[in-house]
């Protein structure tokens, strides 16, 4: 018999190797997985560990969202009046300019209320042809550090160019817009630079996209268009209490000529509450509140004017109005209608001075 064989030699082995870099980060896990340091208990197998976003990236996003937000607000704004403008008439902007940008350089701006009303309206006294009377008559002063608002009271009496001695709000009966800022600059000495008409039709609507105002004065019960029992409106406000207002709240309030809470109010005390209205706009505009709800008033806005402004002189004139602080505001007016030259040159040179 030969010899038995000796050990059986070990099969070979051929050894693949990939490469740890193409697929691994920091160590032979799963791609992206970090190996557990010294101590540190090992991760679940297929779970992965969530890294916080840092601060920084945060505050980045948050930035671009908010910038994001602000443009979209002003391009809408720019697109809202540039559709509305070209609506004032040729005689109208013939009359009006020499000023610079609204934002930078004193500015005066007339802003009419007309009180034509739709023909369904129950209002007694309301026009509802055109161009009826201006409702309200307010100068602004705003831009290069200028602050201040002049109301004129509806029913004082003036020189009304071509049409002899009559109630201001008439001039714009006679002869719209122009024949207003005439009689506005005859009657004052102030020269008007630019004007806007407020749509009462379209009021509300920019009242709602604010989500409504907060409105602090006296006591207010009145009834618009019948009252809420005939389809109008009805205002409620206790004296000193902040009421929130919605669109047709917030009109009619700026309508009221009859307030059940006090029969003693006059015209100057109307005019004086349209003031507030404006500055509980302005609030609500400037407030966290306004800056979620940026893009539907910037939207609304140019809607509710009829002016002779393009879309970034309007945004001009608004900022000045937001920046400019408290305005000093001044009502001219008489319960009689006539106003002495010594009290009128009193209040229109506070007007300027502010």
């Amino acid at each position: 018999m030969s010899a038995p064989d000796g050990p059986e030699a070990p099969p070979e082995y051929t050894k693949y190797r990939s490469s740890p870099r193409l697929f691994r980060r920091g160590g032979d896990g799963l791609p992206g997985v970090r190996e557990p340091l010294p101590g540190e208990p090992a991760e679940a197998p297929g779970r992965r560990r969530f890294r916080r976003p840092s601060a920084r990236r945060v505050l980045a996003l948050a930035g671009l969202g908010l910038v994001t937000w602000v443009a979209l607000s002003v391009v809408l704004f720019l697109v809202s009046a540039q559709i509305e403008q070209g609506k004032v008439s040729d005689a109208t902007n013939s009359l009006l300019g020499g000023a610079g940008y609204p934002l930078t350089s004193p500015n005066t701006i007339l802003v009419l209320g007309s009180d034509q009303r739709g023909k369904d309206t129950a209002e007694p006294g309301a026009s509802t042809t055109a161009p009826g009377r201006s409702d309200s008559i307010l100068l602004l002063r705003i831009g290069g550090g200028s602050n201040s608002r002049l109301s004129i009271a509806r029913d004082t009496v003036v020189d009304i160019p071509g049409h002899g001695r009559d109630k201001i709000n008439a001039a714009y009966a006679f002869g719209g817009s122009a024949l207003a800022i005439r009689t506005v600059e005859q009657f004052t000495g102030v020269d008007v630079n630019h004007l806007i008409e407020v749509s009462f039709d379209e009021f509300p609507g920019l009242i709602d996209a604010m989500g409504g105002i907060t409105y602090k004065g006296a006591c207010v019960v009145s009834k618009v268009n019948g009252g809420y029992a005939n389809g109008g409106v009805t205002v409620r406000i206790r004296a000193g209490v902040p009421t929130h207002l919605n669109g047709d709240q917030a009109l009619a309030l700026a309508r009221t000529r009859k307030n059940a809470c006090n029969g003693r109010e006059n015209d100057l005390t109307r005019a004086r509450r349209q003031q507030r209205i404006i500055a509980a706009m302005k609030s609500r505009a400037l407030s966290p509140a306004g800056f979620i709800r940026a893009p539907w008033i910037s939207w609304h806005a140019p809607k509710t004017f009829r002016t002779d402004m393009s879309g970034p002189t309007l945004a001009g004139a608004l900022a000045a109005m937001a920046v400019g602080g408290t305005p000093s505001t001044h009502v001219l007016g008489t319960l009689d209608g006539n106003v002495p030259d010594a009290l009128k040159q009193r209040e229109v040179e506070a007007f300027r001075r502010g």
